[in-house]
């Protein structure tokens, strides 16, 4: 039997974004005893690094903006897949949302009037992205951060969650390693909610930070709750070509340019209206296409280039000034003097794990929010702005729905056999990971699962493509069996917890690479060469993937999209 330290609590939340500590703040407001387990320290969670805004429609600079105009743009800008009911709930909430922030001392930029500053953002009919210079993110953080030392939410930093126990589709709590002593330890609780973030380090080239594994979506899916939509990746037009850390979308809210080798202003070959505050699915292409068809910067031409030299120093210095001081430290470009070189990069996962705008799952107790789950309120592709604003008020959300939950249902008698049993499990894989064959490399493994995904998963795919990442991620399962860990000791052995989180990552880029396949039409950010046009009458419908515990391997089924509010039509910019 594994040797665990036991915790208890009503609620517990798995990561500590946007979305876990909305979460806890409002779980922690209605007098729960809630908790978060993370694999960092919460400030500095992957959304700390959120630039550019958090949308509403305040109508602080266009006075005749709405929810319902935010609402519709969602769902124009997600190519019409995104549920629409979810969509508008989320818009409406916005509002109010970004008003207790406010209040809670979040330093937002501001009109000369003082009311909250917005600018435009892509995709957006109105200047509606409420911003803190370009640190956003991290300022919402520091603020819900302290909100929960206030509150005095428990919070058991620089731990994994390894396994989910449950019996009967009823969720008993998680198995988590301690990376400070590499025990394993259970955490027992009425209602769980995950809220790890995204997916983004299953490719090879993304803005994410190496949190965002994705390891976390594949645990409730190898316990039966499926993952939504999870072919539809976005590409960020704006990933630094050096090294693909983003500079924000802000860059363009502010004025900033994209010009091809020759200097032109190419958006106005592919979104003239927009030019480059299209959708970033848009935008992404366009520069893809620069680069694919000989116009791109650079002796090997694959970049272009991110111009803000046009703009006044001081604009620079006061709104951009993350923006300014990445492409120096990452590129070595002044943006007040010269241009910065950028092309694509993997940056966020519209799938998740599938839940209703409750965010409950099909597991009792278990809820998602944020990057992680499927609501859906991005559908093929989010509007800039708008992932924030998903964190803030489906964390909230999550916050009041298992509060109203756990005073219904307490901690199962059961509970801890089921963990122990699992832990069990977990100590058997880590053992098995120490004492494996050692004839594959795991990080090897990693490195080809992230270029074949980058290479034929990208912003363009085929079914050629496609097929061959099939197979190569099918036998990189099979490799993955012969792995071994090298260093044997438990604390903070890293290299144990990415190779079993790899695992788990292989699985969830056989569901990308299974749904991408299936989806034979092209749909916002999911751009198949071989299929150039959207196919509402066979395609209008959410991607859903189980896990097959027999075969080992993921079966694809589909849902409904509500479209009870917006019929669809061509998107045009």
């Amino acid at each position: 039997m594994a040797d665990v330290e036991i915790f208890k609590h009503d609620i517990l939340i798995v990561g500590t974004g946007l979305a876990g500590l909305s979460a806890a703040v409002e779980a922690a407001q209605r007098g729960k005893d809630v908790a978060t387990v993370s694999i960092t320290q919460a400030y500095r969670s992957h959304s700390s690094a959120a630039q550019g805004g958090i949308n509403a429609a305040l109508a602080n600079v266009a006075e005749d903006d709405s929810a319902e105009r935010h609402g519709f743009d969602t769902t124009k800008g997600s190519d019409y897949l995104a549920d629409q009911k979810a969509v508008l709930a989320m818009t409406e909430q916005a509002i109010p949302r970004i008003l207790e922030l406010d209040k809670l001392g979040i330093p937002f930029s501001r009109t000369e009037d003082g009311k909250i500053a917005q600018r435009p953002f892509g995709g957006a009919g109105y200047p509606r992205t409420c911003y803190s210079t370009d640190k956003t993110g991290a300022v919402i953080m520091m603020g819900l951060y302290e909100q929960c030392l206030y509150h005095e939410v428990p919070m058991y930093e620089d731990r994994i969650v390894l396994s989910i126990g449950e019996k009967e589709n009823k969720i008993k709590g998680v198995v988590a390693i301690n990376l400070i002593t590499g025990k394993l330890e259970i955490f027992q609780a009425s209602a769980v909610i995950f809220a790890v973030g995204g997916a983004g380090r299953v490719f090879k080239d993304t803005t994410n930070s190496w949190h965002n594994s994705g390891f976390g979506f594949v645990l409730p899916y190898f316990k039966g709750v499926p993952l939504k939509d999870m072919e539809f990746v976005q590409f960020h037009p704006t990933g630094l070509a050096t090294n693909a850390v983003l500079l924000s979308e802000a860059a363009r809210g502010e004025g900033g340019y994209l010009r091809n080798k020759d200097g032109e202003r190419f958006m106005k070959n592919y979104a003239a209206d927009k030019m480059e505050l299209a959708p970033r699915d848009i935008v992404a292409r366009s520069i893809q296409t620069e680069i694919n068809e000989g116009r791109g910067c650079g002796p090997d031409g694959d970049y272009v280039e991110l111009d803000l030299t046009h703009l006044p120093a001081e604009q620079i210095l006061s709104r951009l000034p993350q923006v300014r001081e990445l492409a120096i430290r990452f590129a070595g470009t002044d943006l007040i003097e010269e241009p910065a070189p950028i092309r694509p990069s993997t940056h966020y996962t519209m799938g998740g794990i599938s839940v209703n705008d409750k965010t409950e799952s099909e597991m009792t107790g278990l809820y998602a929010a944020g990057e992680c789950s499927c609501i859906s309120v991005h559908g093929a592709n989010r509007l800039g702005g708008n992932s924030l604003l998903e964190c803030c008020v489906f964390g909230k959300i999550s916050g009041v729905s298992t509060s109203e939950f756990v005073e219904a249902n307490k901690v199962d008698d059961d509970a801890l056999e089921v963990l122990q049993k699992e832990a069990d499990e977990v100590e058997a894989n880590i053992q098995n990971l120490f004492n494996g064959e050692g004839s594959e490399d795991g990080f090897k493994l990693m490195a080809e699962m992230q270029k074949v995904l980058s290479k034929n998963l990208g912003v363009f795919r085929n079914k050629e493509g496609i097929t061959k990442a099939q197979e190569t991620i099918k036998d990189l399962k099979e490799r993955y069996k012969k792995i071994k860990v090298k260093y044997t000791g438990r604390i903070y052995n890293w290299e144990l917890a990415r190779l079993y989180m790899l695992g788990g990552q292989l699985h969830l880029a056989e569901v990308i690479v299974e749904g991408a396949l299936k989806r034979e039409e092209f749909r916002g950010s999911h751009c198949r060469t071989d299929f150039m046009k959207r196919n509402d009458k066979k395609f209008m419908k959410h991607t859903m993937a189980h896990y097959d515990v027999k075969n080992d391997t993921c079966k694809i089924s589909y849902s409904k999209v509500d479209l009870s509010i917006w019929e669809p039509e061509e998107r045009k910019y």
